[in-house]
Parts: C-alpha cells; sequence; structure tokens
C-alpha cells in the first residue's frame, strides 16, 4: 500500500506545530496502525530525521497509552478498537490519511502526537479508591454480590483510561471517563464508605482540570474502545447531587410506615 499521510509535528509544549505530509510506502494491510507509523519511523531516521514522536505501550488495547485522533476521530473509528488494535486494512491503496494528537485544553501536547493526560491521574488522586481493608482476594470473593450490580462494576472498571472520550467531546468533557471510576466503585460494598466524599471530590477536580461539562451528545460512548455506556454519567450526577444535599442538609429523615 501507498499512502499519504499528513501528520502534527510538534518539536515541544511551547512550539506552535504544524503539519507534515509524508508519504509512506511499502505498507501491508496486516499491519497495525502503529507499525505502520514504526515503518514511517525507519525511513525518516535512516534519512536523519526526527522520527514522529507518539504514545504507545502494550500495543493489545489494555493500556490506553496509544492516543491518536485519526481522519478526525480519536482512535480511527472502529467501534470497540484502539489505535494499535486499528489495522491497515481498514484503509485502501492511495488514501490520504491525517493523523493529530487529542485535542483538549487539560491535555497540552507534549511533543508531536503526545499529550499530558496527568489530569486523569489527579481525578483519580482526587477519590478513585477505597480505604478499607478487603483482605485478600479469596477474602473478598467470599462477599455475596448480586449479579447485576458486579457485572455494572465491571462494565465500568473496563475504562482505561485513553482519553478518548475527552477528545471527541466538543466541550473536552470528561464525564465519561470520571463517572465510569465513580461508579465502578459505586457498585461495590467496599466503595461505601465513602461513596459520597468521593463524588465530590473527583467531579470538582475534573472541573479545576480544565475539562467542558456534559451536553449529552454521546459522541465519548461513540468512540470509547471499551465502550462504556453514557449511564454512568447519568448515575455520577446523581450521586453528586445527593452527596452535596447529604452535606448540606445531612441524611434524609425516614418515612414512618403509611407516609407519615
Amino acid at each position: 500500500m501507498k499512502l499519504t499521510l499528513h501528520v502534527w509535528r510538534q518539536k515541544s509544549a511551547t512550539d506552535k506545530g504544524r503539519f507534515v505530509t509524508y508519504h509512506a510506502e511499502g505498507i501491508s494491510k496486516d499491519m497495525s496502525f502503529l507499525e505502520m507509523l514504526d515503518v514511517v519511523n525507519e525511513g525518516l531516521i535512516a534519512k536523519g530525521e526526527d522520527p514522529i514522536a507518539f504514545d504507545h505501550d502494550c500495543r493489545e488495547g489494555i493500556c490506553g497509552t496509544c492516543s491518536l485522533v485519526i481522519n478526525g476521530v480519536p482512535h480511527g473509528g472502529d467501534r470497540g478498537t484502539t489505535v494499535c488494535q486499528l489495522h491497515m486494512r481498514r484503509f485502501k491503496d492511495g488514501d490520504v490519511i491525517r493523523i493529530e494528537p487529542w485535542r483538549a485544553r487539560a491535555f497540552p501536547v507534549l511533543r508531536d502526537l503526545i499529550v499530558d493526560r496527568s489530569a486523569l491521574d489527579r481525578i483519580i488522586q482526587a477519590g478513585g479508591f477505597i480505604s478499607v481493608s478487603t483482605g485478600n482476594a479469596p477474602d473478598a470473593n467470599t462477599i455475596p454480590i448480586p449479579k447485576k450490580e458486579a457485572d455494572l462494576a465491571m462494565d465500568a472498571a473496563a475504562c482505561i483510561g485513553c482519553g478518548a472520550c475527552v477528545a471527541a467531546c466538543k466541550n473536552a468533557s470528561a464525564s465519561l471517563f470520571t463517572a465510569a471510576k465513580i461508579s465502578q466503585l459505586a457498585h461495590l460494598p467496599q466503595g461505601q464508605p465513602e461513596r459520597d466524599i468521593r463524588v465530590i471530590r473527583m467531579v470538582e477536580q475534573m472541573d479545576r482540570e480544565g475539562f467542558g461539562s456534559c451536553t449529552n451528545t454521546f459522541e465519548c460512548e461513540a468512540v470509547c474502545p471499551k465502550e462504556i455506556s453514557v449511564r454512568v454519567i447519568a448515575e455520577m450526577n446523581r450521586d453528586y447531587r445527593t452527596a452535596l444535599r447529604r452535606a448540606c442538609l445531612g441524611p434524609e429523615p425516614k418515612v414512618a410506615a403509611g407516609g407519615n
């Protein structure tokens, strides 16, 4: 395959950056997208030029490190797929491909296609943990949890924190990421002692990092490589309002039998 690539090149966080055109030749349709970039970089290095900088690690769709916007769509547009799982057979010989980094104020570009996603780490640090002792694995597994609740927790825990939801959102909202991290603990008994303070701290940290508000366009769900449902955002908003009310007014009074 022969391809024309328009790649975002930026030397540093302070550099303005620009698109640079490269011609990729001898690309196998069985290569992954990242392997195609490896081939391009080998050619650049052979010519004495700086290779294109991009994030990657496991290359198995697990770590959430790869982060490219391909032809305007985070991770390239294949449902439930990260960039490292995207294969070149998805494209045609002669295609023109535009490659950019995640675009969001909270994700400043560090170099070329690499952005700083530490804002997501700080949201987790604000409350995405439990402090109760759960013992070892056999102990934790002896806690009975309804199947429905366990499934909801596992669905939310599938989030790999890649940030595609932010990159796809017109408001650069991190609501899907934050809500998934809140939901995975909210459905487990171990997450109940700090449920209120967790959602307050994580939502407020999300706002401090400069992420935008959610306006329910569902772009985040469409590009999420783990297909996290926007249902978790509704859960987060409900828990946030409930937690604020309890913090201001205390627990709701119990209603006696008979409705009085």
